[in-house]
């Protein structure tokens, strides 16, 4: 899957007239996003509360301190103005959904299993900061309540949001039984599904590397030390939680992950005046491909050593 990514990113630079045709694209993701959901609510079906409420409540504690931590660092250390702190905040502290996808295929790869709960986790934290960002630029620039209404329903509405949700729900009602008739086209074809996906995430990442001077050092170094501090913090409170080795590194991963689908679309309604040059190029040219090549085995190696 990372060859895969790899290669996109080889295609774009070297001017490869390779596309991923834009309806595939929409496809893979619904497909990718869906199969999620279902594998996620089957397991959450044979899930008792006791299991899921520690990590839950991690996971939320996670989506409300990451972007507080992220906001006053771009501020204060970086002189960001509000609207470009908070809107880089969104994405710092939401969720790449497709990062966590990755992780879950990395682990596979070496054998690990984590927790079947964990797609709940992923909408768990995919709200609570985009939220906050909007609540920072709202106090700081009084918006309109009809900007704000408008981000909150990009945010509910999302397809992301819908996908695993519903997903979720119909798995939850269906279970094992449930997931096992669609088995043969939701879980079998998954990685190769994914590495389609991934070779149009590479190309789409390396169009915006063009954008990287532009975001300055202090942006570019932040891209790099958030993602490892907070997937850090993310192995630590999984621990805690009492996840397994491989539930943590996948919390590890979805706290360094950046979201670049969800917080954009809600940040481009309720921040409009934030750069977009800052916050969809740290994300997607910066973070994204660092946590897809060197974070996941980093977080994983963290998850090894504070379980161990």
């Amino acid at each position: 899957m990372v060859l895969a990514f790899l290669l996109g990113i080889f295609a774009t630079l070297a001017r490869s007239d390779l596309r991923i045709p834009e309806d595939l694209y929409s496809a893979l993701s619904i497909y990718l996003l869906l199969a999620i959901g279902l594998k996620g609510g089957a397991a959450l079906s044979e899930t008792t509360l006791a299991a899921f409420w520690r990590p839950g409540l991690g996971t939320l504690a996670l989506g409300i301190g990451v972007p507080l931590w992220c906001y006053a660092a771009l501020r204060r250390l970086g002189g960001f103005p509000v609207a470009d702190a908070a809107a880089l905040a969104a994405h710092y502290g939401s969720v790449s959904a497709v990062t966590f996808i990755a992780s879950l295929a990395f682990l596979d790869a070496v054998g690990a299993r984590p927790e079947g709960f964990l797609p709940a986790l992923v909408a768990v934290l995919e709200v609570p900061a985009i939220v906050l960002a909007l609540l920072i630029a709202r106090r700081h620039r009084g918006a309109s309540e009809g900007g704000w209404s408008e981000a909150l329903r990009e945010i509910v509405t999302g397809k992301s949001i819908v996908l695993l949700l519903g997903g979720l729900a119909i798995g939850f009602a269906s279970g094992a039984r449930g997931l096992a008739e669609v088995k043969p086209f939701f879980v079998d074809p998954f990685k190769g599904a994914l590495c389609l996906f991934l070779l149009e995430m590479g190309m789409t990442a390396a169009r915006r590397f063009r954008d990287l001077p532009s975001v300055g050092a202090f942006l570019f170094a932040f891209a790099i030390a958030a993602p490892i501090a907070n997937g850090a913090l993310g192995v630590a409170v999984g621990t805690l939680a009492g996840l397994s080795l491989a539930g943590a590194t996948v919390l590890g991963a979805m706290a360094a992950s950046a979201s670049y689908i969800a917080a954009p679309a809600a940040v481009r309604v309720g921040i409009p005046e934030a750069n977009p040059a800052f916050y969809l190029t740290a994300s997607l040219a910066i973070t994204f491909p660092f946590n897809l090549t060197i974070g996941i085995p980093l977080y994983y190696a963290m998850a090894q050593w504070m379980q161990r």
